[in-house]
């Protein structure tokens, strides 16, 4: 969280609300770097191409990064469903 631009104050999604823009650029960041990224990690490994390697290994940890954030905001919002519920009923 520290190396993101708009992050929230004291570096935490505990607390930070997360909008439905940013659910979808991380599921987006999962399609445009992470699933590539491993596709050339695993043709670097094969050809023997560190550097293309290195690359896709910095790609895949970027689109995880984005995938944990997606999934934590969505998890988000049914939790504060849930609650909403409980509270109506």
């Amino acid at each position: 969280m520290a190396l993101v631009w708009s992050r929230p104050g004291g570096l935490c999604l505990r607390t930070a609300w997360v909008t439905p823009a940013t659910i979808w650029l991380g599921m987006a960041l999962i399609v445009a770097l992470g699933l590539p990224g491993l596709g050339a990690i695993v043709y670097g490994i094969g050809t023997r191409q560190l550097l293309l390697a290195f690359g896709g290994l910095l790609a895949a940890a970027l689109g995880a990064g984005g995938g944990t954030v997606a999934v934590y905001s969505i998890r988000q919002r049914i939790l504060l469903r849930a609650r909403d519920q409980r509270h109506v009923a």
